[in-house]
Order: C-alpha cells, then structure tokens, then sequence
C-alpha cells in the first residue's frame, strides 16, 4: 500500500518541480539574455541585483517614498537593473521583450501609486540612480540633465553656476526628473515660464527596439508626447536637455496664517478671484490643515498663505495692498532670497544650507510615510458654504495627518495653448487642488480608513469642481479614476482615465502610442494604449 502511494506522489513532485523550474525561467533565462547581449558581462553583472542578492532589498526600498507599496504584500520585481551604460539599458529592454517580462522604470520613485516600481505581473525594474549627470551651460541658458537626477541636484548646479538663472521645477527636490517632467512638471515659476515640459528643448530617449533618439531622430510627434504624457508609455527618457530662465538675485517670499476664527473662510473665498488674476511673477498657494484651536481645543482649519514673488518686498507689498488688501500683509512677513533658497523655505527650511539639495532622501513635512493623492481642478469659485463643508471633512479625526494645497493658476497658462503639450491643463483654471491624504501607522485597516475619507471627500468636492471630464493631473496619478487591465488594455478603458487627464490630446497621444510601441511593450495600469486594431 505504502509502495503503490509513494508511486502516485512520484507525478505528483515532478509536476510541482517542473511548474517551478517553468516559473524560474523568465528570471533566470533574462539574466543570460543580459550577460549575451552585454559587450561586457563583468559591468553588467555589477548593475543586476535580484532576491538572492544582500543589497537587493535595500536598492528597491532607498527609493520607495510611500510606505503603502513596501508591505510584505507588495509584489517585488524579479530582477533590479541599475544600468550605468546605455547598452545595459537596451539590453534590458531587448531581453525583457524576449522573455516576457513587464518593465518599471524609476528615476526618483515618486509615483503616486507606486508603478515605476510595482507590477501585478512578472516585471524588472530600471532604476536609473546612476544616471544623474547635471551639466549646466550659463552662457546659452540651457541644463543637459540625466534622467536618475532630482530637481534638488538640478537646483543646486544651476545655482552653484548663477543666481540669476533657474528652472520651472517642483516645489519638492526630491523627485527624479525622468517622471517629473515625463508628466509635464510644474512649479514656483510655472505662472511666468510655463510648466517643465514647457521648458524642454531636446532629449535622449530609448525606444522599444533599442535606438537611441534625440528630438530630431524622433520627430515631433514623439517629442510632444513625452513632454507631459506620462512616464512608461513611450520609452525610457535618458537625459532632458532644459531650457534655463531668468529670476531676480533676490525673490520675496511670505507665508500668512489665519484660522476660522480669524476669517479664514472669508479670505480663501476672496483669494479664489484674486490670485488667478496676480501678475505672473507671483505664486501664490494655500496650505490648508486641521490643527487645536487655542481657544478652546476644538479643531479647526489654519489656512496657510504661501507665496514666492519674482522681485522685492518693495514691489511686492503695494501690489498685494492693492489686489488682497484683506490678507494684510506686512513688511515682517516678508523675506527676500535666492531663488534657490526659496525652494528650501517652501520645503520648511530657512537659513539653512543649499548642500540640503544634493539630500535624495529628505521627505517635506507634509508628506507621511503612507499616503493617498488626489488633485482637482476649480473653474469657478466654491462659494463659503462650499469651503465650510470642506473644512468640517477636514477636522475629522481621519484627516489628522491631511494637508490640501491650492495652486493658483493664471499668468502665462492662461496664454500658452492646452495642446501645446500633451499636459491641457491652462486657460479656464482658477487653481489646482492637491488632496494629500496621509497616515503615520502601518496597517490594512487604516489605509482603508483614510482612503475611504479621501474617496468620500473627493465625492463632496464633485459639484464645486470641473466637470466633462472632471479633470486631475497626471503626476498625481490616482488609480481611483480608472485603470487598465493588467492584460490587455482596450482603448475603452484607457480613455476614461485618459481624458481626465489629457481632455482631448488624448487620442493624438494614442496615435504616437500606436506608431512608436505597436505592441504596448511599455505598460502598466495607467499607461498610453495603443489603438484598437493597429
């Protein structure tokens, strides 16, 4: 009896053996795919990490800024690729297609929802750390800037070069440029030179089958839609070559704060009207959190106004009497600095060093370990019955640890058209609304908790918000309004996220899709499909 089961298990083992031999061979068979296509397997053999490595778990999570997406749960990629040649790149892309393996590709790993470096299927990343070269050429006012660089090391050389020179980045130096400006990229000068895409004049870019492309090998189409299509559609972008701006020696920066009971609601209802209307050399935003009253030790909302201001305190206060007189701002608010400097009070330094740049790891203070974002767009302003309904969401015990910036808009995005870049994003908008929704603990029930609130406030917000598509920004990207099968993605699909957040260049990026990665090898749950029956 023993004999005849031992004999049965015999199928058994082997078939389980075997599906786990058939389960490896991706990994294993992509890993000599790379040392045969490698002029040199030495230097390549040091840029591939996978599970057995020691260092492979701390290269993976160096740049995983949301805890949400670093869980036991969480699926990890098979291999870490962190090429420092060019020729480790295709051969990454060439092997990845021959064995049927997804790629991410991360430069600062700030996705939103995690997919430069997540993945529902078999997957590889590339992390391009060490593609972070920064040359700056004071002289033609242009930056050739490697993908793996953050905006802090782009900040730091410019102004380690000039004071009175500057790029339309974010507010947040921490982020990588290849998937910055790949969603089109905006900032504290976005109001008077446009968005970072905007501000890009060349690239060196890797397509699906391995070449190497500037814009002119590429065309225009193509150098149109990486500038704000978003990032994993189109290719691998290796370097941007930037568009360098004027700034003042010195800009004035201020923040102003007032709670409920100091007109808060008042104030922000009247800023709606003022700010989109200021001169385009001002930026102004509003920070907007739940905090103790001191009055009583109820919660209520501080609505902090924050601004940067091309031009000195002398210029800036008449203005400001004159358009928002209300705000009441004074010369003691006021502080005059570098450009440089001001990306660094924005991220709640002062006084400190610019070496704080170069810190790839430094988090700013309104971001938690866990996190959800969603963003908005406002056309019209929410009346204060409107905003008091949004605040009193805002004092619930789950929104703690929330902060909701508007950004103005106005100033040259008024004036530059919506398909100039794939980003539409331009005339008609009074400002943008940032929901960061964040936690402090770890767990499946209080993620569930606060995206519940973010998903609840966010239906709130419907009526006072735009509408046919109700449109968000890319680079806050946000599953919640719609995704991709992790299979194949249907055109269907794609468009209801997809003109949220192109409108109508959607389907020109489609077409782009379709000529440059026919068979959508650069995929993930929000990306660029390819057109139906290509």
């Amino acid at each position: 009896m023993k004999s005849t089961q031992f004999s049965m298990l015999i199928p058994l083992v082997l078939a389980a053996l075997f599906s786990f031999s058939m389960a490896a061979l991706p990994h294993e068979n992509f890993l000599h795919c790379l040392s045969l296509r490698s002029n040199d397997s030495s230097s390549i053999s040091r840029v591939i990490f996978t599970r057995r490595n020691s260092s492979y778990e701390s290269i993976l999570e160096a740049r995983i800024h949301n805890l949400r997406f670093n869980s036991t749960d969480t699926p990890k990629p098979l291999v870490l690729v962190t090429p420092t040649l060019i020729s480790h790149i295709q051969a990454s892309i060439y092997c990845s297609r021959k064995h049927g393996l997804q790629i991410r590709t991360r430069s600062g790993g700030h996705d939103y929802e995690g997919l430069s470096f997540v993945a529902r299927v078999p997957f590889v990343v590339i992390d391009l750390i060490n593609f972070r070269s920064v040359d700056i050429d004071v002289e033609n006012r242009v930056a050739w800037v490697q993908a793996g660089a953050i905006l802090g090391e782009l900040y730091y050389r410019i102004q380690e070069n000039s004071r009175t020179l500057a790029f339309p980045g974010g507010v947040f130096y921490t982020i990588g440029l290849g998937g910055y400006i790949s969603g089109g990229g905006f900032g504290l000068l976005f109001r008077k030179y446009g968005t970072a895409g905007d501000n890009v004049v060349d690239v060196q870019f890797i397509d699906v089958n391995g070449r190497v492309l500037d814009r002119e090998s590429m065309g225009e189409d193509l150098f149109w839609a990486i500038r704000g299509g978003g990032g994993g559609s189109f290719g691998i972008v290796l370097a941007w070559k930037l568009r360098l701006v004027p700034v003042p020696a010195n800009v004035t920066v201020f923040t102003v704060s007032r709670t409920l009971e100091q007109n808060a609601t008042a104030l922000i209802h009247r800023w709606q009207s003022v700010a989109p209307d200021l001169p385009d050399e001002v930026y102004p935003s509003v920070q907007l959190r739940a905090i103790n009253s001191t009055q009583d030790g109820s919660r209520t909302v501080v609505a902090s106004f924050v601004s940067m201001f091309l031009g000195s305190i002398d210029d800036l206060l008449p203005l400001m009497e004159q358009r928002f007189p209300e705000l009441g701002l004074t010369r003691q608010d006021c502080t005059e600095m570098s450009w440089a400097e001001s990306i660094l009070y924005n991220n709640g330094f002062q006084n400190q060093p610019l070496e704080i740049l170069l810190n790839r790891t430094y988090t700013n203070p309104i971001i938690t370990p866990y996190y959800k974002i969603k963003s908005d767009y406002v056309k019209q302003p929410v009346s204060e019955t409107g905003l008091n309904g949004l605040f009193s969401r805002l004092t619930e015990e789950v929104a703690s640890s929330t902060v909701i910036i508007l950004f103005a808009y106005g100033g040259i995005m008024n004036r530059i058209p919506e398909n100039a870049t794939p980003f539409p994003h331009r005339a008609g908008n009074l400002y943008k609304i940032f929901y960061n929704v964040g936690w402090l603990e770890d767990g499946e029930a209080e993620a569930e908790r606060r995206i519940e609130w973010a998903r609840r406030t966010y239906n709130y917000m419907s009526p006072f918000v735009s509408k046919s598509p109700r449109e968000a920004y890319i680079n806050y990207r946000d599953l919640d309004i719609g995704s991709n099968n992790i299979g194949y993605t249907s055109y269907g699909q794609a468009s209801v996220w997809g003109h949220k957040y192109f409108k109508d260049n959607f389907d020109r990026l489609v077409q782009v899709k379709t000529r440059i990665d026919p068979e959508n090898f650069f995929k993930h749950e929000q990306s660029i499909p390819p057109h139906p029956g290509n």
